[in-house]
């Protein structure tokens, strides 16, 4: 499993032929095109073999320097660019110099500039390529870790929240451990619990784990290190999640001073400037969105009035931040009475936990399944967004029946507006569980950014377009 945090020899190979082609595209462009500035001399290829080795040896330098190649598993598309850059420009900063003392005038030091921009630009698109390859892999169950999870407390669900989260990093958690009869005896999601942790020798062999990760409070450091033990004899990774005192790892900074290690604990959630940032997002996009669609919108309109009787636009009470309750607007996708049937239908609940849902629900009309395909029916709810409701991107608007039904774990999601789309409407919609659902909300709650709100929207528009997991 250690080994998997570093990135594969193949993309070292490729590196190695990209810092060298780039090389080449950089001649070309300087002598054969002559972009940018003009050349009183001409050198041959075969003239800057020496600095092309010279370069790929800098940059393999630099990226051991920076990291470039450790801790691959987990980093961001963006963090492995931010690398490549910083290592990219000490490389052609010390090149910039070597050619200055040896020949300052008959080499070319735009065209070293130029290879480092190409080679910043090719390394990038073979990280995004590779990453691709990567996920389609894992979402097909090639190459990923089997992980079992010693511990079902804050710290535990931390860790299962961002493995939902993020399925790119190539983990499936088995199940989960504890030895409180509550949390070892009660799934959470897809996360099943496989009781109490002397179980653990048995689950590891029969399940063909490749590690675990342990998530109990120091208190316990006695049981920690015989779980440390038992994996260490049968030859699996172990790995301890410190729980700082039973803090959430999200509100946990770590930092130095002069080599000495300083933990910090920091706010969760929305300050107020990100507040302020989101807020100017979602008047933009509500105002936007409501000009460019009235056509579609009066479209949707008198579709639903010609196929069933009964008002274009449905109400209903939902739960906003803080429990706040506000007036939710959609497109009416049912028969009119359609909320009084819940009760006739409810052995036919296809959902888990406070969730009330139907693949087939026979209340819905002939527009209402077109709509509820691709999400139109949400539309309205670009109205909530303008009043200040909701948001664009946050968590799924509860009713008050389901927080009725809620545990206090699940509430963390009250704590944000409500959004148009989330996390777990990317990631599977209808088809995940109610408490996976939560774990995504709680992780985008946790690790908000105006990036993860960009690539929550852009990811919704094939969701919307193939309605996967819609009904």
């Amino acid at each position: 499993m250690k080994a998997r945090h570093r990135a594969p020899w193949g993309l070292v190979i490729i590196d190695l032929v990209l810092i060298n082609a780039s090389m080449v595209l950089a001649y070309w462009i300087r002598y054969e095109l002559q972009w940018f500035l003009g050349i009183s001399y001409y050198h041959t290829l075969s003239a800057y073999i020496p600095f092309s080795l010279l370069f790929t040896i800098l940059m393999l330098i630099a990226f051991q320097i920076d990291r470039v190649y450790r801790h691959w598993r987990g980093r961001s598309w963006l963090d492995q660019v931010y690398r490549v850059i910083n290592a990219t420009a000490k490389s052609v900063v010390v090149m910039l110099a070597i050619t200055f003392v040896i020949q300052p005038l008959q080499y070319s030091r735009l065209l070293f500039i130029e290879a480092g921009v190409i080679a910043v630009l090719l390394l990038a698109l073979s990280r995004m390529g590779l990453n691709g390859m990567l996920g389609w892999l894992h979402a097909r169950g090639v190459g990923i870790d089997r992980l079992i999870i010693v511990g079902a407390g804050e710290v535990g669900r931390t860790v299962m929240r961002t493995i939902v989260a993020r399925p790119e990093l190539g983990y499936q958690i088995v199940g989960f451990v504890d030895d409180n009869p509550e949390k070892g005896q009660t799934d959470i999601g897809r996360f099943k619990a496989l009781g109490a942790t002397n179980n653990l020798g048995r689950l590891i062999d029969e399940e063909a784990v490749d590690g675990v990760i342990i998530t109990l409070p120091w208190m316990f450091h006695r049981k920690i290190m015989r779980i440390v033990r038992e994996c260490e004899w049968r030859q699996v990774s172990a790995h301890i999640v410190p729980d700082i005192f039973q803090m959430s790892l999200s509100q946990v900074d770590v930092d130095d001073l002069g080599g000495v290690p300083l933990i910090s604990v920091r706010d969760v959630g929305f300050d107020r400037g990100a507040l302020l940032v989101k807020r100017v997002m979602d008047v933009v996009g509500a105002v936007v969105g409501l000009t460019l669609g009235a056509p579609l919108f009066a479209l949707i309109a008198l579709a639903i009035r010609i196929d069933s009787p009964g008002p274009v636009i449905f109400r209903q009470a939902r739960v906003g931040i803080g429990g706040k309750l506000f007036e939710m607007y959609k497109f009416r996708s049912m028969r009119e009475g359609a909320e009084a049937e819940i009760e006739q239908l409810r052995g036919r609940n296809e959902a888990d936990g406070p969730i009330f849902k139907i693949r087939d629900d026979p209340r819905r009309t002939r527009v209402g399944r077109l709509l509820r395909r691709t999400s139109l029916d949400e539309l309205p709810q670009l109205w909530n967004v303008l009043r200040g409701e909701m948001s664009l991107v946050g968590p799924r608007p509860p009713t008050p029946t389901e927080v009725n039904g809620y545990m206090d774990w699940h509430r963390k999601r009250l704590e944000v507006s409500p959004g148009l789309t989330g996390l777990w409407q990317v990631s599977g919609r209808s088809l995940l569980s109610f408490d996976e659902m939560v774990l995504l909300d709680i992780y985008y709650i946790e690790h908000w950014s105006l990036w993860l709100d960009f690539k929550i929207l852009l990811r919704t528009i094939p969701q919307v377009l193939f309605g996967n997991g819609a009904y």
